[in-house]
């Protein structure tokens, strides 16, 4: 996939280096186009992890932050319980 990626950064640089290309960059309305094309990866993710949300909450099913936050959680007591143990002796 990395190498994917690479040949397509290559491949953009060399077009932004072309004077068309460039002229095109200048206007407002592309600019706009390939700002929001640009977006789109981060606003589909956010979707998907909102609707997974609400089907864990209708489903009465924990989400993943919310599991991530209780092993926090009994980490931090577990902690607390060693630490007064060790203070007892």
């Amino acid at each position: 996939m990395s190498s994917i990626k690479k040949t397509l950064m290559k491949q953009g640089m060399k077009l932004m280096g072309d004077p068309r290309i460039m002229k095109i960059m200048q206007d407002e309305r592309v600019m706009k186009a390939v700002m929001q094309m640009m977006s789109v990866p981060g606003k589909v993710q956010s979707f998907t992890s909102e609707q997974l949300e609400k089907l864990a909450r209708a489903m009465s099913l924990a989400t993943e932050d919310e599991v991530n936050d209780l092993k926090r959680q009994i980490r931090r007591l577990e902690e607390e319980i060693a630490r007064l143990e060790k203070k007892k002796d």
